[in-house]
């Protein structure tokens, strides 16, 4: 994007000024940023603004305006009262066995939507989503029905390895998955819900990462076979 910049200057005493110097703030009258980890990186370095109260910045990555508050970054548009807002947006690559979205959650967002769909798997099977680097302590159950037997279908675990059955990859029909997460970012546990719609079974699951561990990405595994194609999608929830 032209006006998306990478630092904030702080000029010196008696320093000459460019034409290019004057530009980088006179085309927008605030600073843009791709993302908050350009955002983030422009600020405190040398020859580089101290980040301090009142500063006002646009992210194009999900086309809001934030300002910092003196401790963190707070969001002032779009002006509609809550709602998703796009973070990132990632294509998986071809037989992959596992796909990693990172730097999807940070301070400026609560809760997530995610929802992933499109592309192929060469097995019909189902997904596990782990938050991080989390490796344990992930609690679960997952209640459903099998289509054909018309029967109940349950499972849950203490204390898996990742979230199983949050989502179904089908040779045919595509891979997919629906999730809320709750906290992710926070240094609290992270809850999980999602719906289940597989080749034999339908149901819905939710879970909770009994961790206190600040996350800010998070992996989706096939439980056998790889990924082709299909996208990612990572939405904020903006409660204001």
């Amino acid at each position: 994007m032209a006006n998306e910049q990478t630092s904030v200057p702080l000029y010196a005493s008696s320093e000459i000024l460019t034409a290019a110097n004057m530009n980088i703030s006179a085309g927008t009258g605030v600073p843009v940023f791709a993302t908050t980890v350009t955002r983030d990186a422009a600020f405190g370095g040398a020859n580089e603004k101290v980040l301090a109260e009142g500063q006002l910045c646009y992210l194009s990555s999900t086309n809001v305006v934030q300002y910092y508050d003196g401790a963190a970054w707070a969001t002032v548009g779009p002006s509609a009262p809550g709602g998703l807002v796009l973070i990132s947006t990632t294509t998986v690559g071809t037989t992959v066995g596992s796909v990693t979205v990172s730097n999807c959650f940070s301070a400026t967002y609560l809760n997530y939507k995610i929802w992933y769909n499109g592309g192929l798997s060469s097995a019909n099977n189902d997904m596990t989503m782990t938050i991080g680097s989390a490796t344990a302590n992930y609690n679960m159950v997952f209640a459903g029905a099998n289509y054909s037997a018309n029967t109940f279908v349950g499972a849950g675990s203490a204390s898996a390895a990742g979230f199983l059955y949050v989502g179904a990859t089908e040779t045919v029909g595509g891979a997919y998955a629906n999730i809320d997460l709750f906290n992710p970012f926070a240094t609290a546990n992270t809850r999980l819900f999602g719906a289940n719609a597989g080749s034999s079974n339908a149901g819905f699951i939710g879970g909770i990462l009994k961790d206190t561990t600040s996350h800010t990405g998070f992996t989706f595994t096939p439980a056998s076979g790889t990924l082709t194609g299909g996208t990612i999608r990572v939405y904020g929830y903006s409660l204001t």
